[in-house]
C-alpha cells in the first residue's frame, strides 16, 4: 500500500546508482537494473526472444496472437500497444509535439523527427548491398 500511494504522490525514493533514474519502489528499481546488467529472464515460448520485464513479454505475445485490444475512437483502427494508439491519435487531433531545432518544422512522432533531421545533414545510413549507393531514407533504398 505504501509503495502504491507513491504513484499518487509521485514520490520516488529509490535511486539507480548507475544512471540516477528514480523509482517508487524497490521492485521497480530491481526490474530497471536489468537494463544495466542485460539480464533477460522472460523468454517468448514461440520465438525465444528474451525480455528484461514480464510486461514487455506480455506485449510481445500480442504480436504472435495478433491481439489488438486498443481501438482508435475516431477511425476504429486497432493496435496491439497503447503507445502505438497514442501516437496514431495525433493524426486525428493534429498534435505535433516534436519540433526540428534547425527549421522549426513540427512533427507528430519522435521517430519521424529523427528521420526528418537527416534531410538537414549528409547522413545516409541505408546502403545498397549491390552498388553501395547510400540513402538517407530506407524507403529510397
Amino acid at each position: 500500500m505504501k509503495t502504491h500511494l507513491r504513484v499518487h504522490t509521485r514520490e520516488k525514493p529509490c535511486v539507480c546508482e548507475t544512471c540516477c533514474n528514480t523509482f517508487s519502489g524497490r521492485k521497480s528499481l530491481r526490474n530497471h537494473l536489468r537494463i544495466h546488467t542485460e539480464e533477460r529472464p522472460f523468454t517468448c515460448k514461440f520465438c525465444y526472444k528474451a525480455f528484461s520485464d514480464r510486461g514487455y513479454l506480455k506485449k510481445h505475445y500480442r504480436l504472435h496472437s495478433k491481439e489488438k485490444p486498443f481501438t482508435c475512437e475516431f477511425c476504429n483502427k486497432t493496435f496491439s500497444d497503447r503507445s502505438n494508439l497514442r501516437r496514431h491519435l495525433r493524426t486525428h487531433i493534429e498534435e505535433k509535439p516534436y519540433v526540428c531545432d534547425i527549421c522549426e518544422k513540427a512533427i507528430s512522432d519522435i521517430s519521424n523527427l529523427r528521420r526528418y533531421l537527416r534531410t538537414h545533414s549528409e547522413e545516409k545510413p541505408y546502403v545498397c548491398n549491390t552498388c553501395e549507393k547510400a540513402f538517407s531514407q530506407r524507403r529510397n533504398l
